[in-house]
């Protein structure tokens, strides 16, 4: 999963500036924090039905270990399931819990999983809106989705509730409206961003760099801008100022001279190598070197941050009062575009702090739902470390 470049100051939406007491009372009910990121010991017991069918052994195996430590109810070792348990090589959906009491999912309901991925978060949603209620799955890679209609195949009572759509969610609105859904009739839309474990394993992606894949990072193959392009024909400038700008790499002005250097390059692994010479890790250094540049790049061929709000916008558009949106980001840049999005259509006022009259007109869209940005529990790292990097954000429609 992505590395995640994270300080206090972006871990909580702020208040608004103390000497501008009219703004901060304006928005005091958008601000009130309804969730709690610890559920309660009775929405555990009524989440665990829908919770366990998806999670593999080893996030059962630390969620056993916790519950003993901290003396609350034991879960069972063996658990029988409605159907077989997940193979530990399949992606792991994170935050399964949270994720449900935040879009306080409910028979009945109309839902959009905007990155459908390998199914595992639409599996618990249809789980708990069981036994009416249906999900949207949209992905723009067509391979995420046959996955997940394979999967939930052997669970006829989940899949003849799933419609999919291999679309980017930047048009979420479109194939919303497509199926039947307008403006104001969902019920709650989740965006759990970033890659999954499908697209890091799966070979000729060039998502990794630890196999020598092309330079492909793709999420729809029916585009043409592929890794491979970038890395082979932007100017050294320019190369290096989406390594910053996307990978928020300070070393950038070094690996895109190096790259430049010794192009034409073929294979993640050789780009990987290249980027390892120019920045060599030094014993601080958590991870690879190439990390960084890796994540600009798949950005930047995805037009990821550009799609992001886009949707988001759209997807605000499709609640119906009372809805829930949910977003689950990885990196900074993404849960910048999320929080600032958030934080000012909850606002009643947007006008500068130092404007002593409001003279905006802005209406508030949304409540917060929370004003602290939600983590994975310790278990579930545990137990998924691909999952340490999750940060959860959800908003109401007014």
């Amino acid at each position: 999963m992505d590395w995640y470049l994270y300080t206090s100051a972006e871990a909580e939406v702020p208040d608004q500036d103390s000497d501008v007491a009219h703004l901060k009372a304006r928005n005091a009910q958008a601000y009130e924090p309804t969730f709690n990121q610890v559920c309660d010991q009775e929405t555990a017991r009524q989440l665990m039905p829908v919770m366990l069918p998806t999670l593999p052994d080893s996030t059962l195996r630390s969620a056993v270990v916790e519950s003993r430590s901290h003396g609350s109810p034991a879960l069972p070792a063996q658990t029988d399931r409605e159907v077989a348990r997940m193979p530990e090589a399949r992606h792991v959906p994170v935050m399964i819990p949270e994720v449900l009491s935040a879009l306080e999912v409910k028979p009945g309901g109309f839902y959009i999983d905007a990155n459908l991925g390998e199914g595992g978060h639409t599996e618990a949603i249809l789980r708990a809106s069981a036994p009416d209620g249906a999900v949207l799955g949209i992905d723009a890679d067509k391979e995420a989705i046959r996955s997940a209609v394979e999967h939930l195949s052997s669970s006829p009572e989940l899949a003849e509730r799933l419609t999919t759509a291999n679309a980017n969610f930047r048009d979420i609105e479109s194939f919303s409206t497509e199926h039947g859904r307008n403006q104001g009739s969902v019920d709650g839309v989740l965006f759990d961003l970033g890659l999954s474990s499908l697209q890091l394993d799966t070979e000729e992606r060039g998502f990794s760099f630890r196999r020598s894949d092309p330079l492909d990072m793709r999420f729809d193959v029916r585009q043409t801008l592929t890794a491979g392009d970038i890395v082979n024909t932007y100017d050294r400038d320019k190369l290096a100022d989406m390594i910053y700008q996307y990978g928020e790499e300070r070393a950038s002005r070094r690996i895109a001279a190096a790259i430049v250097a010794v192009r034409p390059l073929q294979t993640a692994t050789q780009l990987a190598d290249v980027i390892a010479s120019a920045v060599p890790r030094r014993g601080s250094r958590r991870i690879h070197p190439a990390t960084k540049t890796f994540q600009a790049l798949r950005i930047a061929v995805n037009d990821e941050l550009g799609a992001l709000e886009t949707g988001l916008r759209q997807a605000i558009s499709l609640l119906k009062p009372g809805g829930r949106l949910v977003v689950i980001a990885y990196h900074s840049l993404e849960d910048r575009i999320v929080k600032n999005l958030f934080r000012q259509e909850a606002s009643i006022c947007i006008c500068p702090p130092e404007r002593p009259i409001c003279d905006c007109g802005h209406t508030a869209s949304l409540r917060l739902v929370s004003r602290r940005v939600i983590k994975p529990s310790q278990a579930e790292i545990e137990g998924n470390p691909r999952s340490r990097s999750a940060r959860l954000r959800a908003v109401e429609r007014l």
